[in-house]
């Protein structure tokens, strides 16, 4: 007997006390909780009218198709087709699932690119326009205040106002990430290279340093107000500049024994003066508080492009970045300034609060790492405090000095710090940031005015009451004195000194307004000027 709902033979047959009508058990149950009544006869039904039959084990009879052997040929071939019916289905949602995710994906890396690019279009707008606004504001007073405020020949004078924003406020955009992006990248361009470096073939020799001796001597400053405080060389043209108390800086061609020009401007006397590498620039800091930006022209002098008034005391150090697009300037007012060379403008100044109250640490000087993303700064207070250029963060203090820091030099291989102040000089290992070697000198009423390493990373020479150059070393061996030249000024006192290109000679400021230039016998120009 059939289930009277299914027509199949039931497994679990129960039956109908009122119709007695068969059922299977599971559908009876089902039709009785949705309707209430009987499926065939539509009267009212209940469970308790079900009756269940028992039956011995109920064997399903085969279907028909599967009693010859052409119906199950015929029931397998509808099996595949069904089957690969389906597969079919499941390809076709697998491609379009891919190319749905492939359309995604590809739209999500152009919105990326999108938003990297506007990004990188409105730092550089918001650049433009701040530096609009810079050129603008002068432009509203008349033309002829204008034209009195433009630089004329040699710097004699320049716009008073150019560093001015809307209000009369100074304008500090900070540094973008757009500036961050080349300094990190031309960090690690120069740690790239500076692995690979060697040290040149035209180096100076050891033996030859031992025989350096007194080449030439320049006056070069006035006479009403003498002394040479800064010295800086063009190694490309071998031009040297220096600073003067006389509040003039001057360039001086070595080869030929000429002075070049003499740039006039500033009121105090030039605390340093720096080349550009690029462009034919050179910067120079003062004690009257302002920092200038000068342009070389083809007939070799020197113009005026920015006066720059963001310190409210003297500045006493310039630094020129590695990228050559940006300098640093330091101040007695406790600040350092991040300058953008083509345009003049200060992205940032910064100022550290963290020294004792009613006791500013003044900025006495300052140098940039090789690699451009660290900055050092020593103080009147004995302290040389070490910065993140990109955070602008004080990350590193190194104390141990008496006075005022008077000279700051990195080494080239970047492991390395010299500092000078009154007590001598210290060397620094910046890996294990501590003190490793100290040179203390006799003359205690002299302090140490100057220290630099030469390019290649192989010299170290210190400028005081006379003038040192020590082999570099490392931190365990001994940085031993190759060679001691005496003060030959009559002052006692040698202000700067810088190398040569490949160590050939020695440049050397003192107070009596005379450069001085050390060598090899025999390899002299000019000897006076």
């Amino acid at each position: 007997m059939n289930c009277a709902i299914s027509g199949e033979m039931p497994e679990e047959p129960v039956i109908s006390k009122k119709s007695g009508l068969l059922f299977e058990k599971r559908l009876i149950e089902r039709h009785i909780s949705e309707f209430g009544k009987c499926p065939i006869t539509g009267e009212p039904l209940s469970m308790d009218e079900i009756v269940p039959i028992k039956t011995g084990k109920i064997v399903k009879p085969r279907p028909l198709t599967a009693a010859s052997i052409p119906g199950m040929l015929g029931m397998f071939q509808n099996e595949w087709d069904g089957l690969m019916l389906s597969n079919f289905a499941l390809e076709q949602q697998l491609l379009t699932a891919r190319q749905e995710l492939s359309h995604a994906l590809y739209q999500h890396d152009a919105a990326c690119r999108v938003i990297a690019r506007l990004r990188k279009e409105r730092d550089e707008a918001r650049s433009l326009l701040s530096h609009a606004e810079r050129q603008i504001m002068p432009m509203s007073a008349s033309t002829a205040v204008v034209a009195n405020a433009s630089a004329l020949s040699n710097g004699k004078r320049a716009s008073e106002d150019e560093d001015l924003g809307p209000g009369g406020k100074k304008l500090r955009l900070g540094i973008s990430s757009t500036i961050i992006t080349e300094l990190t990248e031309c960090n690690a361009g120069l740690s790239q290279q500076r692995k690979k470096r060697q040290i040149p073939s035209t180096l100076a020799p050891i033996e030859a340093l031992e025989r350096y001796t007194q080449l030439s001597s320049h006056p070069l400053h006035k006479t009403s107000k003498p002394g040479i405080v800064s010295l800086d060389i063009n190694y490309s043209k071998d031009v040297i500049a220096t600073g003067g108390v006389d509040t003039n800086a001057v360039l001086f061609d070595r080869p030929s024994g000429q002075i070049v020009s003499t740039l006039s401007g500033h009121s105090k006397k030039v605390t340093s003066v720096k080349f550009v590498t690029q462009g034919d620039l050179l910067v120079t800091g003062s004690a009257d508080k302002t920092v200038r930006l000068w342009q070389g022209s083809e007939d070799g002098n020197y113009d005026c492009r920015h006066i720059l008034k963001d310190h409210t005391a003297e500045v006493q150090a310039v630094t020129i970045h590695a990228t050559n697009s940006y300098f640093v300037t330091a101040s007695l007012d406790n600040t350092w300034c991040f300058y953008d060379i083509s345009s003049g403008l200060c992205l940032t100044q910064v100022a550290d609060t963290s020294g004792p109250e009613g006791r500013p640490e003044g900025y006495t000087s300052a140098a940039f790492h090789p690699d451009g993303l660290i900055l050092g700064t020593g103080t009147s207070e004995a302290l040389v405090k070490i910065w993140d250029v990109k955070s602008q963060a004080n990350v590193a203090k190194f104390d141990g000095h008496v006075g005022s820091v008077t000279a700051i030099s990195f080494s080239e291989n970047g492991y390395y710090l010299a500092t000078a102040a009154s007590d001598g000089v210290k060397l620094w290992d910046l890996r294990k940031l501590k003190n490793f070697r100290s040179f203390e000198f006799n003359d205690t009423d002299t302090p140490t005015n100057s220290v630099d390493f030469d390019h290649s990373g192989s010299y170290l020479a210190v400028a005081g009451a006379d003038i040192r150059v020590y082999q570099v070393a490392s931190v365990k061996s001994e940085w031993n004195c190759v060679k001691t030249f005496p003060d030959l000024s009559g002052t006692g006192k040698a202000a700067c000194v810088k190398f040569g290109t490949d160590a050939k000679y020695i440049a050397v400021g003192s107070m009596d307004r005379n450069l001085r230039i050390f060598g090899l016998p025999g390899d002299e120009g000019p000897s006076e000027s």
